[in-house]
């Protein structure tokens, strides 16, 4: 079944949406209080049909020695930066470099509020002028499902890094409450690239992550294996599946992952863009190998999963192709009831959010806490 998003599957007769505006998370945990870190969010815990409800901070005690969680190290870029067509305001979304030179770019007008809203694309040759004199030209649509992204070639000698790094500022969609700064959108886990690249868009599932829990997961012997995939601009209307994006997987990474599956440990990713790098990685027989380049792979129940056994990510809206992801690691049932609990419990949602943990069935070794502490 192909929906009006153009992902085949997504939002198929789901029992539970659409998600109410009150639960959409408009600033940091951190800005919600005094005394509130990042960690200060909710962490739903799916183990097959077994729901329970948890602060993140109990997350080192829902995995257990041997488990290895798969973390994406791509920095956030300020990606959004102003610009004039012709007499007309746009703001342009700087999404992915090609390896020509060119950008992948999405148009976007401003809302009057501080935010955006879409914006027909094109046509081929619209000039538009970037603060410190620099003109980019739209050349062709990224993909023949439509005309939302472009590639976009600015002047020679221009620098468009530096032209983010001067005049650019953080996405950000119409949910949240204010502009905040880059810091705010970067996850203890990002390194910068040696060519500057990063993603569009922040990898939002380890936002919560603080290095005092990455130090105690460490101390009871969870490993961590950082991939890199620097993730473009999401459809933040029509919900359409992910264009190609560059990915690494290193070997010492590589090693980690298939030592830690022969000794009988979880091989848990955080966030969807974890997934989508290692399994691009992954061979038909389970085994993943250093790779790096460029991935399409979009996953869902039919093509299944290869190597991860778990998932941690944010809460996703009912449209979302990400949402055939959760299904490939576990199973339509088993999502359906995590987002009914979800919505039942008020959990918020969007990269500022709460987040959901989807382990296998089985887990004997796990600490379980049912108490619900929120």
């Amino acid at each position: 079944m192909t929906t009006a998003t153009g992902v085949p599957g997504a939002g198929r007769g789901r029992t539970w949406g659409p998600v109410p505006e009150g639960l959409s998370a408009r600033v940091p945990a951190e800005q919600r209080g005094p005394g509130r870190d990042r960690d200060s969010v909710r962490l739903l815990v799916s183990r097959g049909r077994a729901v329970s409800h948890h602060a993140f901070a109990e997350l080192p005690r829902q995995l257990a020695a041997g488990d290895l969680l798969i973390v994406n190290t791509s920095a956030t870029l300020a990606a959004a930066v102003d610009g004039l067509v012709g007499h007309a305001r746009v703001v342009v979304h700087f999404s992915t470099r090609g390896d020509d030179g060119r950008w992948a770019v999405e148009l976007r007008e401003p809302d009057g509020a501080g935010t955006t809203r879409a914006r027909a694309g094109g046509p081929a040759g619209t000039v538009v002028r970037l603060p410190g004199a620099v003109r980019l030209v739209l050349e062709e649509p990224l993909s023949p499902r439509g005309p939302r992204l472009w590639w976009a070639r600015v002047a020679a000698g221009a620098d468009v890094l530096g032209v983010l790094r001067r005049f650019g500022r953080p996405i950000r969609y119409s949910y949240t409450e204010r502009d905040q700064p880059l810091s705010v959108y970067q996850t203890v886990f990002a390194l910068p690239s040696e060519d500057g690249a990063g993603s569009a868009e922040m990898p939002s599932a380890a936002r919560p992550f603080t290095a005092r829990m990455v130090a105690e997961l460490v101390s009871r012997g969870v490993q961590f294996a950082p991939v890199t995939l620097h993730t473009g601009v999401a459809s933040a209307e029509a919900h359409e599946p992910p264009y190609p994006e560059p990915y690494a997987v290193p070997e010492a990474s590589a090693r980690l992952i298939n030592a830690a599956r022969a000794g009988g440990g979880r091989i848990v990713a955080v966030g969807t863009t974890a997934v989508r790098a290692v399994e691009s990685a992954a061979g038909a027989d389970g085994l993943v190998r250093a790779a790096r380049g460029w991935t399409d792979l979009v996953v869902t129940p039919e093509r299944g999963v290869r190597v991860v056994d778990g998932l941690l990510t944010g809460l996703h809206e009912p449209e979302a192709s990400h949402l055939l992801m959760l299904e490939a690691v576990a199973g339509r049932a088993a999502v359906d009831l995590g987002y009914e609990a979800a919505l039942a419990g008020r959990y918020l949602w969007h990269e500022f959010g709460d987040v959901h943990l989807i382990l296998p069935e089985e887990a004997p070794h796990t600490e379980r806490c049912a108490s619900n502490s929120w």
